[in-house]
């Protein structure tokens, strides 16, 4: 790369504090009131085999099958649909890592789920990249 070729884009992400559960419910299940609590991201998917959730993991009962907990980072959006690469340049050093990862896009930005003991880990690989991260300030590991 020379000095007048622009580097690869750099992104603000936030970490958010509350712990995330993916909760896997039969299919077209009616969502649950623990499900929908307050959090930075709820998403409900319906498919024909299965509803997933993603949701404040302090909520979820025990008998629920679910994966987590998860810390999410958001990417400053909004992001124009235009925008091309975002979740690759941010998840290909992850995958370079073995750090495992679960996405939703909404309208607005991207959010990647890490497993709550892979966050640390996640942060350093992005800040090493040039990529900002901020903190929820009570932030606590779960």
């Amino acid at each position: 790369m020379t000095a007048t070729e622009p580097g690869p884009p750099r992104w603000q992400l936030r970490r958010h504090a509350t712990a995330l559960a993916i909760a896997r419910l039969a299919p077209a299940a009616v969502l649950p009131d623990w499900a929908v609590a307050s959090g930075p991201i709820f998403a409900a998917t319906w498919t024909a085999t299965e509803t997933s959730l993603i949701c404040p993991a302090a909520g979820v009962p025990a008998e629920v099958t679910q994966a987590g907990p998860f810390h999410v980072f958001e990417v400053q959006g909004p992001l124009d649909f235009t925008l091309t690469g975002v979740l690759s340049g941010l998840l290909g050093p992850l995958a370079d890592q073995q750090i495992s990862v679960f996405t939703v896009s909404t309208f607005d930005t991207d959010w990647i789920l890490v497993p709550t003991h892979q966050s640390d880990a996640a942060v350093a690989v992005w800040l090493g990249r040039g990529h900002a991260v901020s903190v929820d300030p009570d932030q606590e590991e779960s």
